[in-house]
């Protein structure tokens, strides 16, 4: 179900036929990598934006802040290599997993969801996504209305309804949050023997995970309920940026909402405590730290919350003299 489906109509005609070539993004002037400072807020200004974002964490109870099967391996051994997560803290090397994912079978290739941010039931499909550590793609539609990517489901679907979940691995696509839910528990979950399916109630107890969710979004200022309106016109053609963290996270979620409002299509590689996918991070980059970003549209690979949305808002707006212009 959409979430303020009758509050947004935007229909533009059917763009699915046109050839899409990559447009050609520009850095800005003099732009710099940041330097990581992880865990640090680098603004005043964002510290807002992270209390709303810790007290919707509470509110939905730190759902998809840990993997499903999550376990402690050790809390002092350091890591048997560099390319190894662990959390030190003082004495401490906190080293996470979940041994029954590392059975769980893998999609080949990404899955797609159709969704937008503030809709509790595209919300509970995210963190689903998130406890079973998948990789997915993500297709803004703001509003459920306000984007190509809502035309381009309505002409595959007939419908805008969000969420919908595409799986590529097994041609299988579908509407409802439940059914999503139901689906890739069953098919990328581990074996059902192997733990408690009352550890998914915080999701699959529908009306308290809509409910919360929609607390949470509340609180957040309903992010992505409308396409911002100073998004490039070509946002929905760019390559896919890939996002590297969690649903949950007070430092991501505030990159995850200003790529939804500029209707990028992007990939988040989950990153929940216990998570394959943070070995992969510090070997990939030395460190775990999120949000990260990689953007193949420039080329460009950066850390740091606030840093990223100066730097999509840079990248990925319509300056306002070119508006005026057009206009």
């Amino acid at each position: 179900m959409g979430f303020f489906d009758d509050l947004f109509n935007n229909d533009k005609g059917n763009t699915n036929n046109v050839k899409k070539t990559t447009p050609i993004v520009t850095l800005p002037p003099n732009f710099q990598i940041p330097e990581p400072r992880p865990l640090s807020i680098t603004r005043p200004s964002f510290i807002p934006s992270a209390l709303k974002s810790s007290l919707a964490l509470a509110i939905r109870l730190a759902t998809s802040a840990f993997v499903l099967g999550w376990q402690i391996d050790t809390l002092t051994e350091p890591p048997s290599s560099p390319d190894e997560y662990s959390l030190s803290i003082g004495p401490f090397n906190i080293r996470d997993s979940s041994p029954i994912l590392a059975t769980a079978p893998r999609p080949s290739q990404p899955l797609i969801l159709y969704e937008y941010d503030s809709s509790p039931y595209c919300k509970r499909v995210r963190e689903i996504i998130n406890l079973l550590d998948l990789t997915v793609e993500y297709r803004p539609c703001p509003g459920a209305r306000q984007s190509r990517f809502s035309e381009e489901l309505f002409e595959r679907t007939g419908r805008r309804t969000v969420p919908y979940l595409i799986d590529p691995n097994t041609d299988t696509e579908m509407f409802e949050s439940d059914d999503q839910i139901r689906y890739l528990v069953d098919t990328y979950g581990p074996d059902e023997s192997l733990y408690d399916a009352k550890a998914l109630w915080p999701i699959t107890f529908t009306s308290f995970s809509i409910y919360t969710s929609s607390i949470a979004a509340a609180i957040r200022g309903l992010p992505s309920s409308r396409r911002q309106t100073n998004a490039r016109p070509d946002n929905e053609d760019m390559i896919p940026l890939e996002l590297w963290g969690y649903e949950c996270s007070p430092f991501v979620k505030p990159v995850r909402e200003k790529l939804g409002s500029l209707a990028l299509p992007h990939r988040i590689v989950s990153c929940s405590r216990g998570s394959a996918n943070r070995d992969r991070l510090v070997e990939r980059t030395g460190r775990f730290q999120v949000p990260f970003l990689v953007d193949e549209n420039t080329g460009v690979e950066l850390f740091e919350s606030a840093e990223i949305l100066d730097y999509l808002e840079a990248c990925y707006t319509v300056k306002k003299e070119v508006i005026e212009e057009e206009e």
